[in-house]
């Protein structure tokens, strides 16, 4: 292999004495032509070298794109019953699998709006009352949203209940109170009263979650329905159950098609109770 701007000669028996008598004059180095076929010299900052032979080359990592950025609060979705508690059945439909489909589009769609979203399961299982609570009492800034369908009813009718309490909250002790403490701390409440600070809030939220339904399934009520859902009672967030019917359908799919239209319902209603607020863009400083 030839280096580059080095020309050699063949010596010749003839020329080798005229050659020793009268050595030429040397002349001034000259640059090779680029081949046309070559490209022209790039700047050292630009020309790479090839790759060796036998090794491997290397390459610039791969941009991972970036995670999501969630602005909103922690909306915790809970799929009702699981396992053995199969919930409302009926011929070709049970209601813990028709609620866990519900809920992964519903997840899906708040982590497209930019939700962070907690699921009280995953899978066929089936977490204890407490259980299914302590997920969103674990978090500051929750939103708790319970996922169920009716075992009979007229197709497609849905409604969103807040908790009510039979009978007002007596403190037992001067340190317990019926209202939440400001700047994130929770107040020691019974257990099974943990839902009550938040009804107010629970019955908003219910209410801007009934009104999509209804715009979304005409024979839906106007107004959401309080009961004294157990899913709800102990947990310490606004937090509400949504019920659509019914798993006595004939024709699976006349239910399961409803899915995309609940979760959007739900959707949208959480966003007009906790709306999420992008970041003010950095301010820099003019040179």
């Amino acid at each position: 292999m030839l280096a580059r701007g080095i020309s050699l000669r063949a010596s010749h028996p003839r020329t080798q004495q005229q050659d020793q008598q009268n050595p030429p004059q040397q002349p001034p180095p000259q640059q090779p032509a680029p081949s046309q076929s070559a490209p022209p010299p790039q700047p050292p900052s630009q020309q790479s070298a090839p790759p060796t032979p036998g090794t491997p080359q290397q390459t610039s990592p791969e941009q991972t794109p970036a995670p999501p950025v969630h602005l909103g609060p922690v909306v915790v979705i809970d799929a009702g019953h699981g396992g053995t508690d199969t919930g409302a059945r009926g011929t070709n439909l049970v209601e813990k699998d028709v609620v866990l489909q519900v809920a992964k589009i519903l997840r899906a769609e708040l982590e497209r709006a930019g939700y962070r979203v907690v699921m009280t399961r995953n899978d066929d299982s089936n977490p204890s009352y407490e259980d299914r609570a302590a997920v969103a009492n674990a978090y500051r800034d929750a939103i708790f949203v319970s996922l169920h369908v009716s075992s009979t009813g007229a197709t497609g009718n849905t409604r969103a209940y807040f908790y009510e309490f039979p009978l007002p909250f007596q403190a037992t002790d001067a340190s317990l109170s019926s209202e939440p403490v400001k700047q994130g701390f929770r107040t020691a409440i019974p257990w099974e009263q943990a839902q009550r600070p938040f009804a107010d809030q629970s019955r908003r939220l219910a209410n801007l979650v009934q009104i999509e339904l209804a715009h979304r399934f005409p024979q839906s009520p106007n107004a959401p329905t309080p009961a004294a859902v157990r899913n709800l009672r102990s947990v310490a967030a606004p937090a509400v159950a949504v019920e659509i019917s019914s798993v006595s359908v004939t024709d699976p799919i006349a239910l399961t098609s409803l899915s995309g239209l609940l979760a959007a319902s739900v959707a949208r209603g959480i966003a007009a109770f906790h709306p999420i607020t992008p970041p003010a863009p950095a301010v820099t400083s003019q040179p």
